[in-house]
């Protein structure tokens, strides 16, 4: 057990709880922004209980405060409103803002390291083809399960649930939403899993 905290991580921890701080000031629709940091708040909180038992790479640490950040900064504005791809609109043309994209493409990409990271060091799956297959199922796993909760959300509250769901008039926008997921996951796997494994390979032989 490493009882020693990280500089890093505890500068990690402090940059997003400000962004935390300034995401609940005067957010633009207060339902909206308990729903959309919530999983934040409650993934922090997990990862600060197990900090000493399992400790990730600082790559899975940067990450996840980056995905966090992005779910405080929807939720201060709601997805639909978020000034900078709102600029972005007449620049590539979108009819939409797709801040929602970006979230759900995190949404992929951060969860597929974490699963990733946790099969190798608890050794849970040693083939990597069948590692990449499994990290991906639960990856969209999550997604569905995501949109699942939007459905209850749209079913219990009505009418006060329109920013969370951040649809915007998108019939397909579910399914756009897990695609996105799926692609930030195959991207996580791609492109990050030679620098996981030499972040891995630093780490003490002890988790």
């Amino acid at each position: 057990m490493n009882t020693r905290i990280s500089p890093l991580h505890l500068a990690l921890l402090f940059v997003t709880a400000l962004v935390f701080a300034w995401s609940g000031w005067r957010p633009y629709d207060r339902l909206t922004w308990w729903l959309e940091t919530t999983p934040g708040i409650l993934g922090a909180l997990l990862l600060i209980a197990t900090y000493t038992r399992f400790r990730f790479t600082t790559l899975c640490y940067t990450l996840i405060a980056l995905h966090i950040m992005l779910l405080c900064v929807g939720g201060h504005y709601t997805y639909a409103r978020v000034p900078l791809f709102n600029w972005l609109e007449p620049i590539f043309g979108w009819h939409r803002n797709h801040f929602d994209r970006l979230g759900h493409f995190a949404q992929g990409f951060v969860p597929a390291l974490i699963a990733r990271e946790l099969f190798i060091r608890l050794r849970v799956v040693s083939s990597s083809g069948w590692r990449c297959a499994i990290v991906i199922l639960i990856c969209m796993g999550i997604s569905a399960l995501y949109e699942l909760l939007e459905w209850v959300t749209a079913l219990t509250a009505g009418s006060a649930s329109t920013a969370f769901l951040g649809t915007q008039g998108d019939v397909w926008d579910t399914q756009e939403d897990m695609f996105m997921a799926l692609i930030g996951a195959i991207c996580a796997l791609v492109f990050m899993s030679r620098w996981q494994n030499k972040q891995m390979r630093k780490l003490p032989s002890r988790l």
